[in-house]
């Protein structure tokens, strides 16, 4: 596992690029840009479409580690993932070389950026309700805890969001953001299965680049304030809380 694997289950690192014009969906467009990537990452060899205009190139899944890389491409939108990386800045490396690739081989120009982020998500593979656990590990708002005290008052969700600027003009901005599995069938029947429970951070840069920008110096900028947040903020705060949580149930 990677660096920060030791705080979840499962980690990934992932990268989005959102364009505000479509991208080329041509055969011959579409084929040579994952061939490039391919050409970087030989072991790459699963493509297909995983819907209307959604096409997909990823590695097979390491039976030990659960470890693997894949890229797609939307009408609007280009990805890049790695779940269970060997380290952070190992994934961070596939995707600056995903964006140095998209200007020539996808014809996306700096000015084409609607979006451009990274995530990284968590998962916490456990039973019981998630909402709870998600309440004990990071409490609730104070002004809604009263209402936790309603009879009959089993709790059906508490997957809280947070979003704050980074900059002076809120260009930049973080997300940190819950999913619990948890439904209210499993809370009324005290049925749980093992589910994941899961913590996303997103870093999000919005609007067109410079004209001295480019792509990768970008994402790069993005991730590591993406790193420091992790590792001053969530770590401590939110992913420490919850394996306790957890733990103890």
């Amino acid at each position: 596992m990677s660096d920060y694997g030791i705080f979840g289950d499962e980690y990934y690192v992932n990268m989005n690029l959102s364009t505000e014009m479509e991208l080329p969906q041509g055969r011959e467009s579409v084929l040579h840009y994952f061939e490039q990537v391919q050409r970087r990452y030989p072991k790459m060899a699963n493509f297909y479409a995983r819907e209307k205009d959604e096409y997909v190139l990823e590695e097979e899944k390491e039976k030990e580690s659960g470890s693997y890389r894949w890229v797609s491409v939307e009408p609007k939108r280009v990805n890049s993932g790695v779940v269970s990386p060997t380290s952070y800045e190992d994934a961070c490396d596939q995707h600056r070389a995903v964006l140095e690739l998209v200007p020539y081989e996808l014809s996306v120009s700096p000015l084409d950026c609607e979006a451009l982020t990274v995530m990284l998500g968590f998962d916490f593979v456990c039973k019981g309700n998630h909402n709870e656990i998600v309440t004990e590990a990071i409490g609730i708002a104070p002004g809604l805890e009263k209402f936790t005290q309603l009879p009959y008052g089993k709790l059906l969700s508490n997957e809280p969001v947070v979003q704050f600027a980074l900059d002076e003009d809120c260009k930049t901005q973080c997300r940190i953001s819950f999913e619990s599995r948890t439904g209210a069938f499993q809370i009324r029947t005290g049925e749980f299965t093992e589910e994941q429970l899961s913590v996303y951070m997103m870093v999000r840069r919005y609007d067109s680049l410079g004209a001295k920008e480019n792509y990768a110096d970008e994402f790069t900028r993005l991730s590591q304030l993406c790193r420091d947040l992790v590792d001053e903020y969530l770590i401590d705060s939110v992913l420490h809380p919850l394996q306790t949580a957890i733990s103890i149930r």
